[in-house]
């Protein structure tokens, strides 16, 4: 067994996951994302967590809509929601990441507890309620780490860390009627575009958590959103993040839709709000208050990954999210279609390493 696999064995399974389940698993993530913050500052928290978790393997780097990720696997939107860990990403082998979900207004979201970890399910109830500090912050925020070089820019022997935006609408009153969320939703598309940050854009369709709820999973709706979005000039890729929670007739006409209005692909899907789906559903509380992260979500984006990809082709850019916490996930997600792989539960279960595992398993299987 390699020496840094046995590290991680004994030092984030053995010895600091222990520890971090015992606290609220949101001051643990406030914890982890300051340390990170912190790390990605300086050149030396840099190069020791690369040291520690990068990849430093062969070439696995990927051409998707354009862009090159130096890796295929991201973070998925939901655990860098304010836009502070872009400089400490690359150095654990992840290829990008994407932010946000932001939003028109700053908002506080839910009241706590917003996670609750589900540890024999392998899961995390998340009921943020699309917590952030608005558009405008964060592409503040977004620049000034780029001028400072934070997003590592692009060399003949390493493309630069891709940075991909989620946009949902506001968890508030405002947004929570269909004319009022589409405003939002403009004002965030509108205001990335004219400061020209992010390398693509993910429309978060999808969110259960909000006012309103998923106001735009019907085809109606959806092209309503669209319509008013696409006046907006853009240049960078765009996909929109899908439930999994319908069924594949309503997917489908969503879809199309989506093929409609000529974007270039989806995020498959958004967490799981059934549950039945838990194989403990002993440990979640009775009441419904937030959707399912991780395994809940794995057997139910594969199928709809396998079942967009069989009927539509090549035409849309799949990325692929949900229960992904080991190489034999992703890798069935990557047989299933999936261009691409975003993972955030399975790295808290499995630890940090997880990434790099995935990318050294990945560049095996492309070798021979």
């Amino acid at each position: 067994m390699p020496v840094y696999a046995i590290f991680d064995i004994l030092m984030y399974k053995r010895i600091l996951k222990p520890i971090l389940f015992i606290f609220d698993p949101e001051s643990v993530h406030d914890f982890f994302t300051s340390t990170g913050r912190i790390l990605g500052r300086f050149w030396i928290g840099r190069l020791l967590t690369s040291l520690i978790y990068g990849y430093h393997g062969a070439n696995i780097s990927k051409t998707v809509d354009g862009i090159i990720y130096r890796t295929p696997f991201l973070l998925s939107a939901g655990f860098d929601y304010n836009g502070h860990l872009s400089q400490i990403l690359p150095c654990i082998g992840m290829g990008g990441e994407e932010v946000g979900s932001v939003t028109a207004k700053p908002c506080d979201g839910n009241p706590r507890p917003r996670l609750t970890r589900l540890p024999r399910s392998q899961s995390i109830i998340v009921n943020k309620g699309l917590r952030n500090d608005g558009v405008d912050a964060i592409v503040k925020r977004l620049k000034e780490t780029n001028k400072q070089g934070g997003l590592m820019s692009e060399t003949k022997d390493s493309p630069r860390f891709v940075l991909g935006i989620s946009i949902a609408k506001t968890n508030c009153d405002d947004a929570a009627t269909v004319e009022g969320a589409i405003d939002d939703y403009v004002y965030s598309f509108k205001r990335l575009n004219e400061e020209n940050v992010g390398d693509y854009y993910t429309i978060n369709i999808s969110c259960p958590n909000a006012f309103g709820g998923e106001a735009f999973i019907t085809a109606p709706l959806l092209e309503q959103l669209l319509s008013a979005l696409m006046k907006i000039p853009c240049n960078k890729p765009i996909y929109v993040k899908m439930p999994i929670n319908i069924s594949w007739d309503q997917f489908d006409s969503l879809l199309r839709v989506i093929d409609t209005h000529k974007l270039q692909g989806v995020v498959i899907g958004n967490l799981n709000k059934d549950y039945k789906a838990l194989d403990f559903r002993n440990e979640a509380p009775t009441e419904y208050r937030g959707g399912l992260s991780g395994k809940p979500c794995r057997e139910l984006s594969t199928s709809l990954i396998r079942k967009t990809r069989e009927k539509y082709g090549r035409r849309f850019t799949i990325i692929g999210v949900g229960g992904v916490a080991s190489w034999g996930n992703a890798r069935d997600k990557l047989d299933a279609g999936a261009d691409l792989i975003q993972l955030i539960t399975g790295m808290i279960f499995e630890g940090p390493g997880l990434i790099r595992n995935l990318c050294e398993e990945y560049a095996w299987h492309k070798s021979v």
